[in-house]
């Protein structure tokens, strides 16, 4: 049934999801990577769309910016449409010399700055990971497509715009890959659900060298990503 946020009739949503940010994101891939495609979400304009990649029924759906955002999207698709497996596909800002622009990383775990995690009053820290099956299955899956790839911890931030110059670096220095705002949120809010969640990202910045990817080069890079993505699922 509807939800506040989504409003899908029972059935209309694949039990598998692409979770970009952009909702246009999702526009643009059940428009150029699924056939049949039919909307099944406008409301906030945050679009979602079920069709088939290559014969399995799957969705995309927006997710917004930030962990709150995805916090709820990733909760109500799991808890009142039975979705099963989630994978967010994003951009990301390298903080690693070796990982560079139009590179894919592949999240192990999600470290994060923010308090998102205390809702579950464990008694301590949680740890923020991916489901091992589908994380194996897209690091196999790019070797096969000779991608250019890394699996590690990345970093979600509750902040874009940064205060303390050049905090990044302390996350660096702990071996932490990039820098997003949403993986943690999904991955803790997948683990209570008993839903499977991955997180993988294009290098679209980088911190260390100032690179920034180009209009066209995004558009190139982001369809390798999307490509391994629906590969998976």
């Amino acid at each position: 049934m509807p939800t506040p946020h989504i409003e899908a009739k029972d059935g209309e949503i694949a039990e598998s999801i692409l979770l970009p940010g952009d909702p246009l994101r999702a526009k643009y891939i059940a428009e150029n990577f699924m056939t049949d495609v039919v909307m099944f979400n406008r409301v906030r304009n945050m679009l979602g769309f079920t069709g088939y990649y290559k014969g399995k029924r799957v969705s995309v759906m927006g997710s917004g910016m930030g962990m709150p955002s995805i916090g709820i999207y990733s909760y109500e698709l799991i808890k009142f449409y039975g979705v099963k497996q989630l994978i967010r596909v994003g951009s990301a800002g390298s903080i690693q010399s070796d990982v560079h622009i139009k590179d894919i990383v592949i999240a192990q775990g999600a470290s994060t700055n923010s308090n998102f995690s205390k809702q579950f009053k464990v008694r301590g820290e949680v740890a923020a990971i991916s489901d091992y099956n589908l994380l194996s299955k897209a690091a196999s899956r790019a070797e096969e497509l000779n991608l250019r790839y890394h699996v590690g911890n990345i970093m979600s931030s509750d902040t874009f715009y940064d205060f303390e110059k050049g905090s990044w670096k302390r996350w660096a220095k702990m071996g932490v890959a990039c820098l997003e705002m949403e993986a943690f949120a999904l991955f803790l809010t997948a683990a209570s659900l008993r839903a499977k969640a991955l997180t993988i990202c294009t290098i679209s910045d980088s911190l260390v060298t100032g690179e920034t990817m180009d209009h066209q080069d995004r558009e190139t890079a982001l369809g390798d990503m999307i490509g391994l993505a629906l590969d998976i699922v």
